[in-house]
């Protein structure tokens, strides 16, 4: 009886192995060149998307250099127009320092007189012009001489000054931003010269004295 359900239960699972063997389908040849049109298909797939990120690298490359480009344009463009007002500003610079001298020398009892509140709304018009382009007078009264800002025309020793420090003005300076139009003309203290030592004075006396004495030893024997 047990043989007999161990050989029923063996012709069953050869049954189902049978069956299963007969679903199992062969690659046909159909499906050989469905298989291999889909790897193609892939493949170009993954060439085009390799080849669209190079050009979209390619692109933002060529947008970065023309930004910079016009960057570049744009900083030469504001160079040249500062360097242009520069050049203009420094030719009015004159005239300002004319207006300023006029001012200055005119008599007292004229400041009522019609041409010279004329001459004096024409200075203030040309001041006003000239700080709105950002020029600015260089600070000269008890600075330190720089060589940057001051241009010196003498050095000389002054009471109540120290050495290097600025005396007086001759002539103004001016600056534009960060560049010097003009450096301002400046007198500039110089340190004291030594005070001799009595000591020191009373030693060059005698050197004096011993030489004067030896001139005259000289001449003397000369004479006999």
């Amino acid at each position: 009886m047990a043989k007999r359900k161990k050989k029923k239960k063996k012709d069953r699972v050869e049954a189902v192995v049978e069956q299963v063997e007969g679903e199992i389908v062969e690659p046909t040849e159909e499906t050989t060149k469905e298989q291999n049109e889909l790897e193609r298909i892939t493949q170009e797939l993954e060439e085009a998307k390799a080849q669209a990120a190079e050009y979209l690298d390619g692109w933002q490359r060529t947008q970065a250099e023309f930004s910079n480009y016009k960057k570049r344009q744009e900083a030469g463009r504001v160079q040249m127009t500062a360097l242009s007002n520069a050049a203009l500003l420094r030719k009015l610079l004159p005239a300002v320092d004319d207006f300023e001298r006029a001012m200055a020398t005119c008599p007292t009892d004229t400041d009522q007189a019609t041409w010279f509140e004329g001459i004096s709304l024409i200075q203030q018009k040309l001041d006003a012009l000239v700080e709105s382009e950002g020029v600015k007078a260089v600070e000269t009264e008890g600075q330190a001489f720089d060589p940057r800002y001051h241009e010196a025309v003498t050095y000389e020793e002054a009471e109540g000054f120290q050495e290097g420090q600025i005396i007086a003005e001759v002539q103004g300076g001016y600056t534009l931003g960060e560049r010097v139009l003009r450096p301002a003309l400046v007198r500039v203290a110089k340190a004291p010269a030594p005070v001799p030592q009595p000591e020191a004075e009373a030693a060059e006396s005698d050197n004096e004295q011993a030489t004067e004495q030896d001139q005259n030893n000289d001449t003397t024997k000369v004479k006999e």
